[in-house]
């Protein structure tokens, strides 16, 4: 009896590490993946959100800017 469960202690082993060894497959294989698309994506020279939302508050401004001067010019337009 005491050998059937060394049998099965030796199994259990065998089977904890094999999951130990595909978790850190698991992880090697995100990280290659991450890295993989890091590169692409900064080959692309797609921009950041940051950059997109910093030009967009710049456009913006300027719309706002465009339709003050514009608003300005009809009144001097008027007058005239």
């Amino acid at each position: 009896m005491q050998t059937r469960n060394k049998v099965f202690e030796d199994l259990s082993q065998l089977m904890t590490n094999a999951m130990g060894v595909a978790q850190g497959a698991k992880t090697e294989a995100e990280t290659a993946m991450k890295s993989l698309m890091d590169r692409w994506l900064a080959d692309r020279d797609f921009v950041t959100r940051e950059e997109f939302d910093a030009v967009r508050a710049m456009a913006q401004k300027a719309r706002e800017e465009n339709e003050a001067l514009k608003a300005r010019l009809d009144a001097l337009e008027k007058d005239a």
